[in-house]
């Protein structure tokens, strides 16, 4: 997983909404960004297709938020329990 933020990271939110650089994407990697206190993940599979999820639960929206480099636990605990 690699955390949000930086030139070469493939998913940037700014004021005109969230801007992807598809190209710069690696296969079945997990991108996220949060937006509008919204967490959007995307991901491109290997046939090249883009898949884009919103975290919906507000707790873990709150968690990600405040702590984006546990991500993929905090999203693996989330679903454990709705599960």
């Amino acid at each position: 997983m690699m955390a949000a933020g930086g030139d070469d990271y493939p998913v940037v939110a700014g004021q005109d909404g969230i801007k992807l650089k598809t190209e710069k994407m690696v296969t079945d990697q997990l991108y996220y960004c949060i937006y509008d206190n919204k967490v959007f993940l995307f991901y491109k599979d290997e046939e090249g297709l883009l898949h884009c999820y919103e975290v919906e639960n507000p707790d873990a929206v709150r968690e990600i938020a405040q702590n984006p480099s546990e991500i993929e636990s905090i999203l693996k605990r989330y679903a454990a329990q709705s599960g």
